[in-house]
């Protein structure tokens, strides 16, 4: 079993203006697909925030997974993908990738997402728009890949030959 950690990155979240709404869900998500959701949190669309609570849960080593849910869009304060690049070891392309694929089968409006994926040290981080719908739809299209990636990562036994849907 993986463990993960779940961001929201939302000002009026923060605030106690809006009930999070994408962080629960993702949180339900990773729990139904046979992860422990160990920490949770919110923070406001403030880079060195978000490069703080990332870079503290990523160096804790007490998860494999790190998801973060908003800032990933066009408006001037969202800064959560240039927060996770700042802090990553190592970036995975692929995963942003698959995931605005995926989305552009539902909207066009996918391709607007600036969401970002990466590692540091053992851990990795993805970016998910902050929109329930969109969290759910980019998480689902990535989330059974992850599981190989967190194996070698951990330096686990991954079977690299073995074909996946």
């Amino acid at each position: 079993m993986f463990k993960a950690a779940v961001v929201t990155v939302s000002d009026r979240s923060f605030r106690g203006e809006r009930p999070d709404g994408g962080g629960p869900l993702v949180a339900e998500i990773l729990k139904n697909a046979g992860y422990e959701v160990t920490r949770t949190a919110i923070v406001p669309d403030e880079q060195p925030q978000i490069q703080q609570i990332l870079t503290e849960i990523a160096d804790s080593g007490a998860v494999d997974l790190l998801v973060t849910t908003g800032g990933t869009g066009f408006a001037p304060r969202d800064v959560t993908p240039e927060a996770t690049i700042a802090v990553c070891d190592r970036l995975t392309p692929g995963i942003p990738e698959a995931m605005r694929y995926a989305s552009m089968q539902v909207t066009n409006r996918a391709m607007l997402s600036r969401a970002a994926a990466g590692i540091r040290k053992g851990t990795l981080i993805v970016n998910l728009p902050g929109s329930p719908k969109a969290a759910r739809e980019n998480l689902e299209a990535v989330l059974p890949a992850l599981a190989h990636g967190l194996e070698m990562l951990s330096g686990r036994p991954a079977d690299c030959a073995k074909l996946t849907d």
